[in-house]
């Protein structure tokens, strides 16, 4: 066989293979999302003949409380948004200060860039802190207490309502007391958790609002679900990529294009 045969044969053989290669090593190096915590059920179901299995997470629930401004709102209404939620009261002389000032510095972290007027970008994240102590915690103090911190008031709300439905908000929809390595106590819900919201209303992540690594961890993982179009579907892209069937398709259709190929081409030549 001629040099340029075996040169034709072997790129005929080597784009399909190459190609194979890339998109292997894309699917393993691809991008692990932030995983779902709260899992209400798992259903078995079987379709023409092949059995699947559907994971069903917690959609955590509305609830409607009343912000600084005075305003009624609902963890729904920031439509579209992740939130970042944690729990707080004012009158806190230990953790609760350095928490609210770390959510700060996360809240500047979203301003636009180039901005001359440093807006927050507001169309990504929103922040919510419950207060614990909702009765000592009035519309006017968390004001007071969220100008001391420079709070951005269009996307970080302070939280006042019924304390059973506060409550039961941190403990039964968020539950702010599993995966923790600190006790919380359902009589006073102090702690020092973050807990991220995806767009979805499912819990993604919690993190230690005084731990600066997981801050950062926090802010990267607000960036990854940035990408995320779709949580109630599962991507199957890499799966059918990665089938060999195509791939074996590719290379015999190659073959044959180039045996046939050389073949008008000896008759062409005599």
């Amino acid at each position: 066989m001629k040099k340029k045969s075996i040169l034709g044969l072997l790129v005929a053989l080597g784009i399909p293979i190459t190609c194979y290669l890339i998109l292997k090593t894309a699917s393993q190096t691809a991008v692990v999302m932030p995983r779902h915590y709260l899992l209400d059920t798992v259903i078995n179901k079987v379709e023409n003949g092949k059995s699947t299995t559907d994971t069903i997470w917690h959609t955590t629930k509305n609830i409607k409380l009343r912000n600084q401004l005075g305003d009624s709102v609902s963890l729904y209404d920031p439509q579209g948004k992740i939130i970042v939620a944690d729990f707080f009261f004012t009158s806190c002389r230990s953790i609760c200060p350095r928490l609210t000032r770390n959510m700060s510095t996360l809240q500047q972290s979203f301003k636009k860039g180039g901005n001359v007027r440093n807006k927050i970008d507001t169309s990504i994240v929103h922040f919510m802190s419950f207060t614990v102590d909702p009765e000592n915690d009035s519309v006017s103090v968390l004001k007071k207490y969220a100008d001391r911190f420079g709070v951005i008031h269009d996307n970080w709300w302070f939280l006042t309502g019924n304390k059973k439905d506060i409550y039961q908000f941190a403990f039964e929809e968020l539950k702010v007391d599993q995966f923790s390595e600190e006790p919380v106590s359902p009589d006073f819900v102090h702690t020092s958790r973050f807990v991220l919201i995806d767009r979805a209303h499912k819990v993604r992540g919690y993190y230690n609002g005084l731990d600066s690594a997981e801050m950062k961890r926090l802010a990267r993982d607000i960036g990854l679900l940035m990408l995320e179009k779709d949580g109630t579907k599962k991507s199957g892209i890499f799966k059918k990529i990665l089938d060999l069937s195509w791939l074996w398709l590719i290379i015999v259709t190659a073959i044959i294009f180039f045996v046939v190929y050389m073949q008008g081409r000896r008759k062409i030549n005599g």
